[in-house]
């Protein structure tokens, strides 16, 4: 198990590299994670009974980074419009079905699975398309997954107080505060890309690694209730995509809300 996240973990390193300086994989990169993680997402729904529209919110949710990627916007709220278009399109969708039974619950959990997955993903390319974006980018994956790191490694060895057992069992206090040190320390680390006082950077660190456990922990909330260990088996020894991006769900909004802010 060790080896094999040793192992995708350095395969994600090289890829993680090379969509840093080549736009264009950077791009296919985010476009594959997000069909991964809505196809995983949708499965998921599935084996509850929820009828959901799966390969409807899959075109969506790629149509949305592309979206960003190429800057197409109608109008400058044109993400709110896209929403409320995608709700529409999801009622005339039902309305050709001849079973409403549930009909509440499919089209939020659609609607859902596209915002969760696809919209939060997507703020991964606003960060990259931001002045030294690249840089950027570099920092908040650094800083987010070493938080996961963190987690995996202090849990491991010297868990012993349960976080919250009902949602996830293996979480551990201990766990959470080795994130949050391994975060703090890759913050600190990014100062070359970000630029931050020392203070600054820790503050930013301390920020990222609760969010970054908080979306790691959401997502466990979405298996626990479908009853499943893993959203999938795409990444042997981690799991699926949802369980490889989610935490940056949580991260990639609000650092990139928090730069938008600060490179004003």
């Amino acid at each position: 198990m060790l080896k094999q996240r040793l192992l995708n973990t350095l395969i994600w390193f090289a890829v993680i590299v090379l969509a840093l300086r080549y736009q264009w994989i950077f791009a296919l990169c985010i476009m594959g994670l997000i069909a991964g993680g809505l196809y995983e997402f949708f499965c998921l729904i599935e084996k509850k009974g929820i009828p959901i529209y799966k390969y409807f919110g899959m075109a969506i949710g790629v149509i949305i980074p592309l979206s960003i990627l190429f800057e197409f916007e109608l109008t400058r709220g044109w993400e709110l419009l896209f929403i409320f278009l995608a709700l529409v399109s999801l009622f005339i969708l039902q309305f050709k079905r001849r079973d409403n039974s549930q009909a509440i619950v499919g089209i939020s959990t659609t609607l859902f699975g596209i915002l969760y997955v696809a919209w939060f993903l997507s703020f991964l390319i606003k960060i990259r398309n931001l002045p030294a974006g690249a840089g950027y980018l570099a920092a908040v994956i650094l800083v987010t997954k070493s938080s996961d790191i963190g987690a995996y490694v202090i849990g491991s060895g010297f868990g012993r107080h349960a976080l919250i057992p009902r949602i996830s069992p293996k979480k551990s206090i201990e766990g959470a505060l080795g994130g949050l040190l391994f975060s703090v320390i890759a913050a600190v680390l990014s100062k070359p890309f970000l630029g931050f006082s020392y203070p600054r950077l820790i503050i930013l660190g301390i920020a990222i690694g609760i969010l970054a456990e908080l979306g790691d922990l959401s997502e466990s909330l979405i298996k626990r209730d479908c009853q499943v260990k893993d959203s999938g088996s795409f990444f042997p020894g981690m799991g699926g995509v949802l369980d490889l991006v989610d935490s940056l769900l949580f991260t990639a909004p609000v650092f990139y809300f928090y730069m938008s802010n600060v490179l004003r």
